[in-house]
């Protein structure tokens, strides 16, 4: 048998809180990518105030956004698979038109 727990195992969902409830070994996960997204910004700050060619800044704020837009992928991942489905089989249809909302935003 195996000591790992699907996500929906893993923690309570937000339900109706609006908080989600993370395991720590998923937190740490996530606040680790946080980490290294905040060591590409200051990099790019960095880079800035060395006056780095333009190109090698462009590439690194290119690093930087695709890393924020894998974090929004697992996230929204996880938020679709816990949250939103246990609010769809409340009976919570209207959670739908929030899911466009944040996927609108994600795309601008």
């Amino acid at each position: 048998m195996s000591n790992e727990l699907s996500i929906s195992q893993a923690a309570p969902t937000c339900a109706c809180s609006r908080h989600t409830h993370r395991s720590e070994k998923e937190k740490k996960a996530l606040l680790n990518r946080c980490s290294r997204i905040e060591g590409q910004i200051r990099g790019v700050k960095g880079m800035l105030e060395k006056d780095i060619y333009c190109d090698d800044i462009l590439n690194q704020i290119a690093a930087a956004q695709s890393a924020l837009n894998s974090l929004s992928r697992v996230i929204l991942e996880r938020h679709m698979k816990t949250c939103l489905t246990d609010r769809l089989n409340a009976g919570e249809s209207e959670v739908i038109d929030e899911l466009m909302t944040t996927i609108q935003k994600m795309m601008k």
